[in-house]
């Protein structure tokens, strides 16, 4: 079993990538600390930043007990799951063939499900102009991609099997169901792992972190708006 005995140090904000880090780290107990990078302030262009993360997204965490025991810097939140799984030998499988099935959905999740949802966000709430066509494309991806999600947890507890980094990746993005413009009875497996999920300890501690503090409101917020929005 690892021992850490140095904290992590965690580069994120509870946004939905971020809280997969927050509560990856609170499900392993292990030391870490948070700090909080302001993305509407355009703390994720400050040099330091852009050293651990190349390219200006939270999350990202530097670990200073790494391989070898040297520290390293890791970002892109799956990429960060799979390394603390691999490290403390939690949440990510040992056997090949789950090693598979984990990765699959793990995928699935920053490649999709992630992605299209945060565009439903942007032009159902945070867009500058209405666009009938953008919003409806990406409400009805979200919708397909929940059916992909219920349909495979029909039958099962978790995404992959047991309880692993597929479920930590999509939990943060699928709470947020109601904002995304679907009906959660449209999904019942859906709606029972998330409340399976919420029942854990260390889901509902990460889900939390760092809400203490007032982030701004995107959709209000112009000078926000411009840090983050059409940018080259």
């Amino acid at each position: 079993m690892t021992i850490q005995t140095k904290p992590i140090e965690a580069y994120s904000l509870p946004t939905p990538n971020g809280q997969k880090v927050h509560i990856m780290l609170e499900e392993l107990g292990v030391p870490w600390i948070y700090h909080r990078v302001d993305i509407g302030k355009g703390d994720q262009f400050k040099p330091e930043f852009l050293a651990i993360s190349p390219n200006n997204k939270i999350p990202a965490i530097v670990d200073p007990e790494g391989p070898g025991g040297a520290p390293i810097s890791i970002f892109e939140s799956g990429a960060i799951l799979k390394y603390l799984g691999l490290k403390f030998g939690q949440f990510y499988p040992t056997d090949p063939r789950q090693q598979v099935k984990v990765d699959e959905w793990l995928f699935w999740q920053v490649g999709g499900f992630g992605p299209m949802l945060g565009q439903n966000h942007h032009f159902a709430i945070y867009a500058p102009e209405r666009i009938p066509y953008a919003t409806k494309r990406y409400i009805d991806e979200t919708h397909r991609l929940y059916g992909v999600l219920d349909k495979q947890l029909e039958g099962r507890d978790y995404v992959a099997g047991d309880y692993s980094i597929a479920d930590i990746a999509s939990i943060g993005w699928a709470q947020g169901w109601q904002r995304q413009g679907q009906d959660i009875a449209d999904f019942p497996n859906v709606k029972a792992w998330l409340d399976r999920l919420a029942a854990r300890p260390a889901v509902a501690s990460g889900l939390a972190w760092g809400k203490d503090t007032p982030s701004a409101d995107l959709s209000k917020d112009k000078d926000a708006q411009k840090v983050l929005f059409n940018q080259r």
